[in-house]
């Protein structure tokens, strides 16, 4: 059986989990950080062919024997639905090479035989952070197929079955699905914990299923039943795998798990567990661990088949370090084991630069022999491959690698393949940077040896004035009247600063506090700057708050410019994890500092008020002279006995008034009834 191998995804900070594949397939990518890493694989036999894919879904293939790219394929939706793990398929059951007979060397196989089986072999599951998975042939350079339906959320982790068509996958959502990948479709689906389920391992015997999710369990593929728990780890278990085939001890009945040993690692953890399945069920605690210097982000072992074969381990950190265990899995072990070996790269430091730099380590796999390694250092771009052979016994090991001169190689062998095309001598072609300038183009001529570009002794370097006058470029246009930069500058200026971290000239673009001009250079500066601008102004917010008044124009002017591109980003919240965190905290005590400002106002002004009253003199409000008459009382009583008496006698006179027209109207009445002719004596007798 060939090596297994383990590896992280990449998924925003706080979340971040790690992908498995089964034996015989390797994976890699990265932990949750401000720094995204690629996922990457080995093929099963003979590790003759690397897979790796860019955070933004581009998946390569390279060839470790040569170190050349073999094929590019970048999916439609690339963008949208990232890569998170990648697997090769297992070889079948034909490609695997027999066990040893007594009767005489074996027959060879037919070509057509040997053609089938790598049809069968040469194909790459990759999961994306949608829920689909895609099946790549590397031999067609195609997309196979498609598995859709069975995740609504990021596929964490995909395993092939050894010895059938079926897949295995895990996702975000809870469930694990088997797939039939011959008809596409969901053969099985169940929950695997209740919380996300982030890496699988199936048995050597292909029976059982290890899933990962906080807890580890032993799952019946049978008939979908949990078989054992096990729980150790602080955070969620980010890889698995098994470690032996058989059990070590060689005296008890085997039924095809009991007795076998498996590895474990967790995120941000850096011990990795082994765990016995034993048939007591007391799993409570691992056998023993491996420590190392940093988080796990690749590893890969030997499986022991035997009980005397150690097992060989190599583990690539977040640190871009290597490290080798050899250890014989022989029962319980207390204390934690130190690495054999540890292995860095790192540059020879010539070139006037006397400091040698680190090279990181992206990913190891033992070979065929289990004693040489392949390496692959340096970018996720452009990586290159190498096989070693390392002497475990000497400890630390520095490989001294030139990837400059490495790399430089690479592209001589490249450029041999280019033609240079025959141009006309009339025809001209426009010079980028002036508009409407145009040159002649001249024609290579054949025989003729290059110019070599080297002054003599005593001969002065040309200026830039001198140089553009001689291909006919009017300098005084370029020149602005002013002599300042304009905006074209600033954003060349920007970009330079940003690629090449020069704080003078950052320093020079960034302070500028014109509206107009922060706004026109956030136009025409070019997309990929963006993130890298975005990146230095959230460090230069962290690192002076008090500049923020200027670094905020900027970000007014990037997100109202450039929020359609942001969009498009798949790793936008981890890009912009850091500078939300710092708004969110700013915006957070805006409105206690808001309150504090308005009482420590009210204090204030109420202070000053005492102050300006207190400084005012009080005035004496007392009469200086008063004057009493004496006389004015009596003359006040003798003026209202007098006005008495003339009411009284006013009074007297309106009650004569009323009774003399009080009798003349009596008389009136008696004239008009006829008493008035009528005798008193009269009178009384009518009556």
């Amino acid at each position: 059986m060939t090596p297994g191998a383990i590896g992280c995804d990449a998924q925003p900070r706080g979340t971040s989990t790690c992908a498995v594949w089964g034996a015989g397939a390797m994976a890699g990518a990265a932990c949750g950080g401000e720094e995204a890493r690629a996922v990457c694989t080995f093929s099963p036999r003979e590790r003759r062919l690397f897979a790796i894919s860019s955070p933004d879904g581009r998946l390569q293939v390279w060839d470790t024997a040569s170190s050349r790219l073999q094929q590019e394929y970048v999916p439609s939706a690339h963008l949208s639905a990232a890569c998170t793990c990648l697997a090769w398929a297992p070889p079948p059951a034909a490609a695997r090479p027999p066990p040893p007979s007594k009767d005489g060397p074996q027959r060879k196989k037919r070509k057509s035989e040997v053609a089938e089986v790598d049809k069968q072999l040469d194909i790459l599951a990759i999961g994306t952070a949608v829920g689909s998975i895609l099946l790549y042939n590397t031999v067609k350079g195609e997309l196979q197929s498609k598995l859709d339906g069975g995740h609504d959320n990021r596929v964490n982790c995909v395993r092939w079955h050894q010895d059938s068509c079926c897949l295995y996958s895990c996702s975000e959502d809870k469930h694990i699905v088997e797939w039939n990948t011959q008809t596409c479709k969901v053969k099985c689906k169940w929950k695997g914990d209740n919380s996300s389920v982030t890496s699988l391992c199936i048995s050597p015997d292909g029976k059982m299923l290890l899933s990962a999710g906080r807890t580890i369990k032993l799952w019946d593929l049978e008939t979908k039943e949990v078989y054992r728990h096990f729980t150790g780890h602080a955070t969620s278990v980010s890889s698995l795998m098994f470690t032996t085939v058989k059990p070590m001890n060689e005296n008890k009945p085997f039924d095809g798990i009991t007795g076998l040993y498996f590895l474990s690692g967790a995120i941000h953890d850096r011990l990795l567990s082994v765990w016995q399945i034993r048939s007591d069920r007391k799993e409570k605690n691992a056998v023993m661990s491996f420590t190392v210097t940093d988080e796990p982000t690749f590893i890969d072992l030997t499986i022991s088949e035997v009980k005397e074969e150690p097992v060989k381990l190599a583990v690539v950190c977040r640190d871009g370090q290597l490290h080798l265990f050899e250890h014989i899995l022989n029962g319980y072990c207390k204390k934690p084991l130190t690495s054999n070996c540890t292995i860095q790269i790192a540059t020879p430091g010539t070139d006037g630069d006397s400091t040698p730099k680190p090279v990181p380590i992206l990913a190891a796999a033992f070979c065929a022999d289990k004693q040489s390694l392949l390496l692959v250092y340096g970018n996720t771009l452009q990586p290159i491959i190498e096989k070693v052979s390392v002497n475990t016994t000497e400890s630390p090991v520095c490989l001294i690698r030139d990837i400059q001169k490495v790399l430089s190689l690479k592209t001589d062998v490249a450029l041999t393949k280019v033609k240079t095309p025959v141009v006309n001598s009339d025809t001209k072609v426009l010079v980028p940077g002036i508009p409407g300038h145009s040159t002649a183009v001249k024609t290579p001529s054949a025989g003729k040896e290059k110019k070599k570009n080297k002054r003599k002794s005593g001969e002065t370097e040309e200026s830039i004035e001198e140089r553009l006058g001689a291909l006919g470029i009017d300098v005084t246009k370029v020149k602005t009247p002013s002599g300042l930069p304009q905006t074209d500058s600033f954003a060349v200026l920007l970009v330079q600063g940003l690629e090449s971290n020069d704080a003078e000239i950052l320093n020079r673009v960034l302070n500028t506090r014109k509206e107009n001009v922060i706004k026109n250079t956030v136009a025409r500066m070019p997309v990929h700057a963006v993130i890298p601008l975005l990146h230095e102004l959230t460090k230069r917010l962290q690192g002076n708050p008090y500049s923020a008044s200027l670094m905020v124009r900027w970000l007014k002017s990037i997100f109202t410019l450039h929020a359609s591109y942001l969009s498009t980003l798949p790793d936008l919240i981890p890009q912009l994890g850091v500078l939300y965190q710092l708004m969110e905290s700013r915006v957070k005590t805006l409105q206690k500092l808001s309150r504090l400002h308005g009482r420590l106002f009210i204090l204030v002004t109420q202070a000053a008020a005492s102050e300006t009253v207190q400084d005012v003199t009080e005035v004496n409000q007392t009469a200086k002279l008063v004057y009493e008459d004496e006389s004015s009382e009596e003359e006040g009583s003798d003026d209202e006995m007098i006005a008495d008496k003339d009411s009284d006698e006013n009074w007297d006179e309106d009650e004569e008034k009323e009774e003399q027209s009080d009798e003349q109207d009596m008389t009136v009445e008696k004239e008009i009834n006829g008493d008035s002719d009528l005798e008193p004596e009269n009178e009384s007798e009518e009556e």
